[in-house]
């Protein structure tokens, strides 16, 4: 099933300014991007944020379920997404915590 784009939006708007993130749609979801990195998925009109050990010590608990069948599991934030300052600080620590990504292979 297809995201709304409304929803989409909604994510991206509630991300503060200085905070810009970008989207694709891949897969019959979305991947959401902070800094050239993945920090989430939007599948079925839910948000699975990238599991790290900085984002879970800032949920406390967090909720954690896959975004698809047969992916790893990824904190889902429900009622917190109203939060915009708390979905952005979310958003930052995450990026920080992750990889730069690979550099992509010229093709020939």
């Amino acid at each position: 099933m297809p995201n709304d784009q409304d929803f989409i939006d909604y994510v991206i708007d509630q991300v503060e300014n200085g905070c810009e993130v970008t989207y694709r749609h891949m897969f019959g979801g979305t991947t959401l991007y902070l800094n050239g990195k993945v920090v989430a998925l939007i599948c079925d009109n839910q948000l699975f944020v990238k599991p790290t050990a900085a984002g879970r010590a800032y949920i406390g608990l967090p909720v954690e379920a896959p975004p698809y069948p047969g992916a790893k599991n990824s904190f889902l934030v429900q009622d917190e997404i109203e939060d915009a300052e708390w979905l952005t600080e979310l958003f930052v620590i995450t990026e920080k915590e992750l990889p730069a990504p690979r550099p992509k292979k010229k093709r020939k």
